[in-house]
């Protein structure tokens, strides 16, 4: 019984004697994390106010302003872009307004051949019908002809316009631009 007691009280002793060892070791900052350690939270802050301020007049100052003008460049081109595909729009159907009334015209002319060449003989009513029909075929082959370059041309701009404008903003937000991926993708919005 007296071991017991006396192994009970080194025991307790020297919990007591590891216990103030740990309480030293924590006082002394060695016992954890230096982060976590409550005396050294004032010089923490401090640091991370510093830190963050340099950080936010270094955005605001150099990195920010750059990031703003290319974006505003990139825009800029855009919408240069975009215009130009409005003004080839616009002359491919001033171009249809031109054959239409070409055509209206052509048509026109053949009617008022045709009533004149009526009070004349019928011989001279065929042959002006013929040769106004030509002219109408004629003048209506170019006129398709203009219309569809036109309207190929102003597509093949617009693909273009599509493919820069795809390919430099998946630039401008970091990214690499494929250019087959981009073309391809392009392809299947234009075809619908």
């Amino acid at each position: 019984m007296a071991s017991n007691t006396h192994d009970a009280g080194h025991d307790a002793a020297h919990g007591a004697a590891d216990a103030a060892h740990h309480a030293a070791d924590a006082a002394h900052g060695s016992g954890g994390m230096p982060q976590l350690d409550f005396s050294t939270y004032g010089n923490q802050i401090f640091w991370l106010v510093v830190t963050l301020v340099a950080i936010y007049f270094i955005l605001s100052r150099i990195a920010l302003p750059r990031i703003a003008a290319v974006l505003a460049e990139r825009q800029g081109t855009i919408t240069n872009d975009l215009s130009a595909a409005e003004d080839l729009k616009a002359k491919a159907t001033e171009a249809e307004n031109a054959y239409n009334k070409a055509l209206a015209d052509a048509r026109a002319e053949a009617q008022r051949i045709a009533a004149d060449a009526r009070a004349e003989i019928q011989a001279e009513l065929d042959e002006a019908i013929a040769k106004a029909d030509a002219e109408i075929a004629a003048k209506a082959a170019e006129s398709e002809k203009a219309i569809a370059d036109i309207k190929a041309g102003a597509l093949d701009a617009v693909k273009v316009v599509a493919n820069d404008t795809a390919a430099e903003l998946v630039t401008a937000l970091g990214g690499q631009a494929d250019a087959d991926a981009i073309a391809t993708s392009v392809a299947d919005r234009m075809k619908g």
